[in-house]
């Protein structure tokens, strides 16, 4: 190999920290290396990273395979029993150059994130093989939901400062990136550890006002309980700001959410969805909802099929529960797995109709797309574009919607 290679799983934060790996990797002269940065959400998740190790190091017996992320973090010693693992680096220790650099040789090098209290600014100039960039606003979660064991693989909440945020994107649209995302493990918690305690939606205002070259803002997922005044105007109001907001829901039952241990009532995303409608009108939603959560009555699960329509929502990202170790949901009443895989199936087809009516309706009208690939590119409404003629990656296309596929639309260039 003449350059490190990266495979990367799970959230948006993982991708954008796998840039800052690359770029220690590559100013170490790390060529032999493969790098797995890997996500806890999900036992699937760590099962699939894995697997991925094990083949890599098949088909490669002489790289370095480093395995880092999430679950390294939370589980290390599971990573540094594999035979085909050189090293375990924790999540704070892959974005130092000096974990990177010759002689930085311990097998395992894992720190407790907890002892971590401040968000670094780690720059980029680019993200590898992809036209939307992200930026890291913030990392760790403050919150203890009973499911989760993300908190004990990022640490407690911690922002970065505006200034470096605005810096960052700054340098990425100088890069000729006409999209940014704005990701964290917890994004609405934005700044309640700096001074003052900001909010997200002054650092949204910040950085359009600020970088008015920036075409297009994207929020990733976010707590609506946790939106305030400013963010809502934001999202409300400027155009620059995607109309699509994807909402970490994860039942739509108040009792389940309660044994979530979730700060939202479903009354309050009912609420926040019809606001933002009535505010912009043609704005899309998505939800992640999990399937299955133990004591879920057939009742409770009703209540998360209802919650679809009730909000309105567009994309659904389902998760089939399963329990996270050293988390409280694992000590919890357990169902049955078959029961679980029913309910995640009748989730993804309520989620498959939703999407079905989203993109008939699209038919016949005119979108910007930013443009992923030479065939694909995406709406402002995150609606995946398929064209018949090769389209230039980045750009931004004013486009047709001529028809539809079973899960993307079909356009041409506008005359």
């Amino acid at each position: 190999m003449s350059e490190p290679k990266f495979v990367t799983f799970g959230c948006r934060l993982n991708t954008y920290e796998t840039e800052v790996m690359r770029n220690h990797a590559e100013a170490a002269g790390k060529s032999n290396a493969i790098v797995f940065n890997t996500c806890a959400v999900t036992a699937e998740a760590t099962r699939q990273a894995r697997q991925a190790i094990r083949k890599a190091r098949a088909e490669n017996p002489d790289a370095e395979i480093i395995v880092t992320g999430c679950a390294a973090q939370t589980d290390p010693e599971m990573f540094a029993k594999m035979p085909e693992v050189s090293r375990v680096l924790g999540n704070e220790e892959k974005l130092k150059l000096s974990s990177w650099q010759h002689g930085a040789n311990a097998r395992v090098s894992v720190s407790d994130i907890m002892e971590v209290k401040a968000a670094k600014p780690h720059l980029v100039d680019g993200l590898k093989e992809r036209t939307r960039a992200f930026v890291q606003v913030q990392n760790g979660c403050d919150h203890r939901c009973t499911f989760c064991i993300i908190p004990f693989g990022r640490g407690n909440s911690r922002s970065l400062q505006a200034v470096d945020v605005v810096e960052q994107v700054r340098r990425l649209v100088g890069s000729g990136y006409s999209e940014v995302v704005l990701t964290g493990v917890d994004l609405t918690s934005w700044g309640a550890d700096l001074e003052g305690a900001p909010k997200l939606g002054l650092l949204t205002s910040r950085i359009l006002k600020t970088v008015p070259e920036l075409k297009r803002l994207r929020l990733s997922s976010i707590d609506s309980i946790e939106a305030d005044p400013e963010l809502m105007d934001v999202i409300a109001g400027e155009e620059r700001v995607m109309p699509h907001i994807h909402l970490s829901l994860q039942s739509g039952d108040n009792m389940i959410l309660k044994r979530m241990k979730r700060r939202h009532a479903r009354e309050d995303s009912i609420a926040f969805c019809s606001e933002l409608r009535a505010r912009r009108p043609g704005i899309v939603f998505g939800a992640d909802i999990i399937a299955g959560f133990p004591t879920e009555t057939d009742e409770m699960f009703a209540n998360s099929l209802k919650i679809i329509d009730d909000c309105g929502l567009t994309y659904l990202h389902v998760f089939p529960f399963s329990p996270r170790p050293g988390t409280p949901a694992e000590r919890m009443p357990q169902l049955e797995k078959h029961i679980i895989k029913e309910r995640a199936a009748l989730l993804r087809q309520k989620g498959e109709q939703r999407l079905d009516q989203f993109l008939s309706r699209e038919v016949g009208t005119t979108r910007q797309v930013l443009i992923e690939t030479e065939a694909m590119g995406r709406t402002e409404h995150f609606a995946q574009v398929k064209f018949q003629s090769r389209m230039a990656p980045g750009a931004i296309v004013t486009a047709h919607v001529t028809g539809r596929g079973p899960s993307h639309l079909e356009a041409r260039l506008a005359a």
